[in-house]
């Protein structure tokens, strides 16, 4: 874990409030998400991860506090560029996840357009599925199965047919399968938990559901969508769960009755294979 709202006790790195996650698998390198500044640099260095190497970066989606260090990246990478040991990776993220995002007349997007990030790194926008390693998947585009979630939009997203409600379609995840189960990595969750597990389950034919890693997009629910969530999730008999970043105290009283709920925060490792 580069970056969460948390840092783990007695582990000198500093948090924000956003999210950055670095996950190795096989030989592949990925960086999950840049948080909201630079810091997920610093945090890397203190922890020796080189993150010249990365294969892939991928973005949850859109919003500031997990786009807000691409700006440092392009940076970091320009710095290495002389090197014979740089590496470029690929951008993978929904189309629509680069696009400009208002609140109240206020930013909460990307500020690095695509063009922008277009020409630093090459980038594959999609919105289906796709494969990062055998075991690693990019959901793409969540479908929006359930009433209770997903369903209300945060601002405006500036497409090219002019400013719309953003209803947050270019929101997606991970899942890893791993040899007990999926493992569900997360970014914010606004497609809903519930959605990406479903469709997680559906890309990758595995039912089984071990762990839930990332934000849950779960801050002063409303009675109606706690219960349904709780509902949803006790069916899967999980193992355990990691939420953070978008996960409030109240929230994860709640899941705690569902699977045992593990702390996160800056510098947690976690292994499954």
């Amino acid at each position: 874990m580069l970056v969460d709202n948390n840092t783990i006790i007695d582990q000198y790195f500093i948090g924000e409030p956003g999210l950055s996650l670095y996950i190795k698998e096989g030989d592949m390198n990925i960086l999950f998400d840049v948080g909201y500044s630079g810091l997920f640099l610093q945090n890397a260095a203190s922890m020796k991860i080189d993150l010249s190497k990365l294969d892939f970066l991928v973005l949850s989606h859109g919003h500031d506090d997990h786009t807000g260090g691409l700006k440092s990246l392009i940076q970091f990478f320009s710095g290495k560029k002389s090197s014979n040991e740089f590496e470029e990776p690929t951008v993978v993220a929904h189309p629509w996840a680069l696009w400009q995002k208002q609140l109240d007349n206020c930013d909460i997007g990307s500020s690095v357009t695509a063009e922008i990030l277009a020409s630093n790194f090459p980038i594959m926008f999609t919105k289906e599925p796709l494969w990062l390693t055998e075991k690693l998947v990019f959901l793409g585009e969540i479908p929006r199965r359930f009433s209770f979630e997903g369903q209300k939009p945060i601002g405006k997203v500036f497409t090219k047919n002019g400013a719309v409600d953003d209803y947050l379609l270019d929101d997606s995840a991970l899942a890893y399968k791993s040899n007990l189960g999926l493992i569900i990595i997360t970014g914010c969750s606004h497609a809903g938990i519930c959605n990406i597990i479903e469709y997680a389950k559906e890309v990758t034919g595995i039912e089984k559901v071990v762990d839930i890693v990332g934000g849950m997009h779960l801050l002063s629910p409303s009675a109606e969508k706690m219960k349904n969530t709780i509902d949803y999730l006790r069916t899967l008999h999980l193992n355990k769960i990691h939420p953070c970043h978008c996960t409030d105290f109240y929230s994860k009283t709640q899941l705690a009755g569902v699977a045992k709920i593990y702390e996160v925060g800056v510098g947690l490792k976690i292994n499954y294979f």
